[in-house]
């Protein structure tokens, strides 16, 4: 019973010394001398605004494109206008806009409509404002795929326009 008693006695003493904080403690045993020290500040969280993390997780780089196709679907429309708004907010940034396509066709004929894909995000961008000088275009066809596969899932992803911060 005594065993008992002293076992709970003790966990108590644990809990209570590891629930003090040293700031606490000091404070405590210098009660009246000086005020406790602010805490540190948060560290921010998230990419850093402006940045070309910032770009991708909070506006979105892609868009996509159907089969054979350059034009811009509402979806990409919804892409490009968020780009538009933050390139205006940040008039020092350049971008690169990649044209790519999936593994069908050949070489010549992919880097023609990767380039007409590019070309369409560019002069989205530029008539919603942002300045032609601050955007370039690459045709990429089929040789940098996003994903690796023969079928619809790969290609699909594979048909696109990425805008990409210089």
């Amino acid at each position: 019973m005594n065993f008992k008693i002293v076992s709970l006695v003790a966990v108590a003493l644990l809990a209570t010394a590891c629930s003090s904080k040293p700031e606490q403690a000091a404070t405590a045993s210098t009660a009246g001398t000086t005020a406790p020290a602010a805490p540190a500040p948060a560290a921010p969280t998230g990419p850093v605004p402006g940045s070309a993390e910032d770009f991708v997780v909070n506006v979105g780089d892609r868009v996509f494109f159907g089969f054979d196709k350059s034009d811009l679907t509402p979806e990409a429309t919804a892409t490009l206008d968020r780009q538009a708004a933050w390139l205006k907010q940040y008039p020092a940034v350049t971008v690169t806009v990649e044209g790519h396509a999936d593994e069908r066709g050949t070489r010549e004929y992919n880097l023609a409509l990767g380039e007409r894909r590019a070309t369409s995000v560019k002069n989205y961008l530029t008539a919603m404002g942002v300045d032609a000088a601050r955007v370039n275009t690459i045709s990429y066809g089929k040789e940098r795929p996003a994903v690796i596969g023969s079928n619809e899932a790969a290609w699909t992803q594979n048909r696109r326009g990425v805008t990409v911060i210089n």
